[in-house]
Order: C-alpha cells, then sequence, then structure tokens
C-alpha cells in the first residue's frame, strides 16, 4: 500500500504550539510538543529549550531598499567557433536550438544574442564571433566597485552594468581571482546606493533568513527567499570549498548576485547550482562574506589576490591514519611530501607530519588547511602545532607567495612489476618485493581480495615507500617495521604509499 505523509501545523494561544506527522497505511507516526502540554509529559529528560522566532511579515521593506544597488551584467565576449551553444557560457545560457518561426524564437533570442552567421548558416564557415551572456552583481561603495563572479565577466570584451531603473553604465574589470570565481568591476559615478557585508563578529548561522536579488534568465531585479540550509560545503570543482549552501531559488543569471540577511547585509555571492536538469531545484552554494571581503579588498588594492604558501602536499586524516599514529581523533592534514625548497622543508616539517593548528586554530582537514594558509599574507610567520612521533610539537615557518600560475610537476610513468625478484613477503594480505626501477620501496605484486588491504584501495603496481615512517627496500626491513608498530600496542599500521608518482598515506589495520 503506498504511503502518505501529512504534516500539520497549529498556532495556539500564547507560547504553546504543536506539529503531528500523521502515519497512514503503516507510516510511523511522530509528534513533537512545545509549551506547557508537552512539559507536563517530559520527565527526566534533557528538554532543548529553542528562543522564539521572531515573526517576519514578508521582506517587501528590506527589498525596496537594497534593490538599487543590485545590478545586472551584460557581458559581450569572443567564442573561438561556432560551436559555442546559443547564449554563451553554457553557465549562464543553454536555451533550445528552436526554428526561425518559433513563436518562442523572439523571447528566448532576448537573453542570449548569437553573432552573424556565415553565408551557409549553421553550415557556414566556423570563425569567431561575438555572444552576449548575463549574470548579476551588486555595488560595494559610493564610487562604483561593484562585485560578481569571475566566470561571468571571463574572456569579455565589453561589460555594461544595468541599474534597477534600466540605466546603463560601462564598466571596467579590476581584478579577478578564478580560485574563489570572484570579480570586481569599476563604473564611474558619485553617491551611488552600495549594500555592506555582514560582520565577520556576528556571521549567519544555518537555519537563517536569506533574500537572494539577481537577474536569472536576463529578468532583473528578481527576488527569492530562502534559508541557509548547510555551511563549509566542498563542491567538485572546486578548488575553494568553503560554500554557504542556501534553498533560496537561484538560476541561470543568478551568479554574481547577492544573499542578504533580514538586516539587508550581504552574506555570500551567489555562484553556483546543484541541477540534474540545468533547473532550481533547492541547493545552491554562494561564496560567505568574509571570504568576498578579503578578496575584493585585494583587488580592489592591487588588481590581483597574493596567497600564502606553504610547501607541502597534503591529504585528509581518516581514522585509520589517526588510528596508526596514536592521534585520539581524525583531524588536521598528513604532509605527504614537502616540496623542495618550499618553506616547510626550511622549518623541518617531514613527510607523515600531521598539521593540526595554524596560529592556534584548529584544522578539521586538508582543504580547512589549504584555505587557512591561502588566508594568509605572503612573507608572514606562521605557528603549526604537528602531531610527530606520538606527541604534538610547534614550528614556526614563513610563507611564500604562491604561485597560481605553477605546472604541477610530470608524473613518472607508472613502475613495471619485475618479472621474477627473490626475497617476497606476504603479510597484511599483500605480497610484496623489492622495488626493481631503482627508486626504492616494495612493489606490491598481489593482494587478496576481501583483505583491509583491498579495501582501502590498495593494488598490485603500488610502491609501500614507508611503514610507520620508516623507509623499507626488503621484505626483513618490512617484517621488522610491523613488528615495531606491533611493540606500540597499536592495531593499525601507517604506509607511505605510491602510485604513479603519486604519494598518499593509507591506515591499515593488521590481521591477526
Amino acid at each position: 500500500m503506498r504511503s502518505t505523509i501529512l504534516t500539520r501545523t497549529r498556532r495556539w494561544l500564547g507560547a504553546s504550539a504543536l506539529a503531528l506527522m500523521v502515519g497512514v497505511g503503516g507510516v510511523s507516526t511522530a509528534f513533537v510538543m512545545t509549551g506547557q502540554a508537552a512539559n507536563a509529559q517530559v520527565q527526566n529528560a534533557a528538554q532543548i529549550v529553542v528562543p522564539q522566532a521572531s515573526v517576519q511579515q514578508g521582506f517587501a521593506d528590506l527589498v525596496e531598499a537594497v534593490k538599487p544597488a543590485v545590478v545586472s551584467i551584460l557581458v559581450e565576449a569572443q567564442a573561438p567557433n561556432e560551436s559555442v551553444q546559443r547564449g554563451g557560457r553554457n553557465f549562464e545560457f543553454n536555451f533550445p536550438d528552436l526554428p526561425e518561426d518559433h513563436p518562442f524564437r523572439d523571447f528566448f533570442d532576448q537573453f542570449g544574442q548569437e553573432g552573424p552567421r556565415g553565408p551557409g548558416g549553421r553550415g557556414g564557415e566556423a570563425r569567431p564571433r561575438q555572444f552576449m551572456a548575463a549574470g548579476s552583481g551588486f555595488i560595494t561603495s559610493a564610487d562604483g566597485y561593484v562585485v560578481t563572479n569571475n566566470h561571468v565577466v571571463e574572456d569579455a570584451t565589453k561589460v555594461t552594468v544595468i541599474f534597477d531603473d534600466g540605466s546603463e553604465h560601462i564598466a571596467e574589470v579590476v581584478g579577478t581571482d578564478e580560485r574563489t570565481d570572484l570579480a570586481v568591476l569599476k563604473i564611474e559615478g558619485e553617491d551611488l546606493p552600495f549594500v555592506t557585508f555582514e560582520s565577520d563578529d556576528e556571521p549567519s548561522r544555518v537555519g537563517d533568513w536569506v533574500v537572494a536579488v539577481g537577474n536569472p534568465f536576463g529578468l532583473g531585479g528578481t527576488v527569492t527567499v530562502g534559508v541557509i540550509s548547510g555551511a563549509g560545503r566542498d563542491i567538485g570543482g572546486s578548488n575553494y570549498g568553503d560554500f554557504l549552501q542556501i534553498d533560496a531559488a537561484v538560476n541561470t543569471g543568478n551568479s554574481g548576485g547577492p544573499a542578504f540577511n533580514t538586516n539587508g547585509e550581504v552574506v555570500g555571492v551567489n555562484t553556483a547550482i546543484y541541477s540534474p536538469n540545468g533547473g532550481n531545484v533547492g541547493i545552491a552554494f554562494a561564496i560567505p562574506a568574509r571570504t568576498v571581503k578579503q578578496i575584493v579588498d585585494q583587488l580592489v588594492t592591487n588588481g590581483t589576490v597574493t596567497r600564502g604558501y606553504l610547501g607541502v602536499s597534503i591529504q585528509d586524516v581518516s581514522k585509520d591514519i589517526a588510528d596508526s599514529v596514536g592521534l585520539p581523533t581524525p583531524s588536521g592534514a598528513i604532509v605527504r611530501e614537502p616540496t623542495a625548497d618550499g618553506p616547510a622543508v626550511a622549518a623541518g616539517i617531514e613527510s607523515g607530519d600531521i598539521i593540526l593548528k595554524v596560529d592556534g586554530e584548529d584544522i578539521s582537514d586538508a582543504l580547512d588547511l589549504s584555505r587557512t594558509i591561502g588566508s594568509k599574507s605572503p612573507d608572514s610567520t606562521v605557528e603549526l602545532t604537528l602531531w610527530r612521533d606520538g606527541a604534538e610539537t610547534t614550528v614556526s615557518v614563513k610563507l611564500q607567495v604562491l604561485d597560481e600560475t605553477a605546472a604541477a610537476p610530470e608524473q613518472p610513468a607508472e613502475p613495471t612489476p619485475p618479472e621474477a625478484i627473490p626475497e617476497a613477503a606476504t603479510s597484511l594480505g599483500m605480497t610484496v618485493v623489492p622495488n626493481g626501477d631503482g627508486s626504492g620501496g616494495l612493489l606490491i605484486q598481489s593482494v587478496e581480495e576481501d583483505t583491509p588491504a583491498a579495501q582501502r584501495g590498495l593494488a598490485t603496481g603500488d610502491v609501500i615507500l614507508e611503514v610507520d615512517n620508516t623507509p623499507v627496500a626488503s621484505a626483513a626491513e618490512f617484517d621488522q617495521a610491523l613488528a615495531g608498530v606491533e611493540g606500540k600496542g597499536l592495531s593499525t599500521v601507517l604506509l607511505k604509499v605510491s602510485r604513479n608518482g603519486d604519494v598518499q598515506f593509507i591506515g591499515l589495520p593488521i590481521e591477526e
């Protein structure tokens, strides 16, 4: 039988309220009661007391106040050839390919303009052409600085800022930052309406109201309302990874627009949506105000963004890794390798160190460390709290400037397993032999199915470089290192493993 869940709410006189979830067709019934009725029934329990939320009668006054500072961004850019989708970048427009005489063709063409076609129409010679795209933005100063997304103005040949009253201003791109997807524009003007960011001392929280104003599908001045659904979100494809999740409707064209709190302060810049079909499904992501302020200040002052550079490759600390080094809780970021001639090497940081804190602030994972170091000024000195040899220690590191354009180091070719090498060792569900390519370590010849080694992704061809932070190059050294781990009373061993030149740590339980 199909089940149905009904939700009813009713407001009683005074502070009492009753919320019921009624189960039909076998669905369990649940209820939450507050007020005197609930108090009478709750005994010997730790009752949660929730502050009374203020009743919000609407957002019209807020919207009327902030709308003059919210602008539409019209971008002209040059596409390399005819392969570009109608309407410009696929992050802003993806309109249907309608026939010339289709009744809706004129409507869609308002928002996405194709450049001139060749003599043969779509079959003409491919050539560069102009296209138009649109986004949103907001003014942050009386003299005309405008914040938007980098992807809105990327590769633009002309940027026009359109006010809510329809007036237009040609804008100059002051600076962009691809890592956070932010950009700052400048228009001429005095005493322009502008909005401010929320305070770092009292940031918005999950559950707070947000009001998004922007230019979805070219429909400028559109208002949507929701709440902050989550914070600290890491979305795929981003090298920044600290987004607010909101459920206010955000669609194509909202990119770069502001999300306001109920005080009319900017809490974030809308930048991405999660959608299986290209439309709004209630999951949107905004860059938090604290980050926007830092980036905007640098772009306005310098036109570019500089970040601190520590010089380490890192990964998250799993529970297995924490267990293997005696760390009470899995937190921080473990150093795979310090970069040669980098600040970390100069400060004595080693492979296998776990960075727990930066200047006394806890580090939750590798992404948190990257963000924290990136927010520090180059040439500044930071104090790192490390976990090394089963205890905490501190080191001071003078940061350098992160080179955003530095090419990734070339990865060496995948090692070829030797045909036959003696002195094989079988342990922990693996058979290992000395690595025959001369680079050191132990080559995994085989991994047994349904073992902890297989479950944690170890595979034939991987090279074990270290066991418990001790280099190994022979079966005897492998067995000796394992015996040392057991002698410490640990049930998990830390392996440093290389695959195609990419080094990572794996915590592997020791089978009895």
